[in-house]
């Protein structure tokens, strides 16, 4: 392993050390405008972009999400407490899931847990979801470098001149593949997720069906 490829991996396990997420205690108690929303989100997710001129958010953006289901519509243009929560889990799922896949993952919470008296609400949730993969990094990083030694090791026999590029292809395959295989796996538990209640409206509507279908 080179000085470079070490600095790179270094600098990699370094990035993945920084992952954060936004705490509760962060949200504004205040209904934000969607101006201030946009804002929100930009700082205090900066630091996940890949170039500096990406956006976290746009206006377009979170017009499209409520839109299509995946974000309740503002109070009087005004987005609460429970709406950033709901954007910060659509801004992650975007990269990997499809709008129709975040809105059967989403639309159950949003239902039951969005603006709810309970204790037992988007917060809580939210808390539990982020806490949990937060402590998901020292796992991430062994096994990230376990896979970046597996890829070191191969192209031994390659030109002198495209060892290295070699490497780092293999290395991208094997995340690649790895990512791959947990969006299948995503995707199956999602074409499963059929919520109870929604089992139970659908069995409503085959039986009042079948009771208004003439008889032959």
């Amino acid at each position: 392993m080179t000085i470079d490829t070490k600095n790179m991996i270094n600098s990699i396990l370094e990035s993945i050390s920084r992952i954060d997420y936004i705490k509760p205690e962060d949200l504004p108690d205040i209904p934000l405008y969607m101006d201030q929303v946009t804002t929100f989100m930009e700082t205090k997710l900066k630091s996940s972009k890949r170039n500096e001129e990406d956006k976290i958010l746009t206006k377009t953006m979170i017009n499209n999400y409520a839109k299509n289901g995946l974000l309740p519509s503002p109070e009087k243009k005004k987005y609460s407490k429970e709406h950033l929560l709901l954007l910060i889990f659509i801004y992650y799922f975007k990269n990997i899931l499809s709008i129709n896949d975040i809105q059967t993952l989403l639309s159950p919470i949003t239902e039951k847990y969005f603006q709810t008296d309970n204790d037992f609400d988007l917060t809580t949730i939210y808390m539990e979801v982020f806490g949990m993969e937060h402590s998901q990094i020292e796992y991430l990083k062994k096994d990230l470098l376990k896979r970046y030694n597996i890829a070191d090791q191969t192209f031994q026999d390659a030109p002198s001149e495209d060892q290295k590029f070699l490497q780092q292809f293999s290395f991208i395959c094997l995340l690649s593949f790895d990512v791959y295989c947990k969006k299948l796996l995503i995707e199956k538990i999602i074409d499963g997720m059929v919520p109870p209640e929604h089992t139970h409206g659908k069995e409503k509507e085959k039986k009042n069906k079948s009771k208004n279908t003439p008889k032959i």
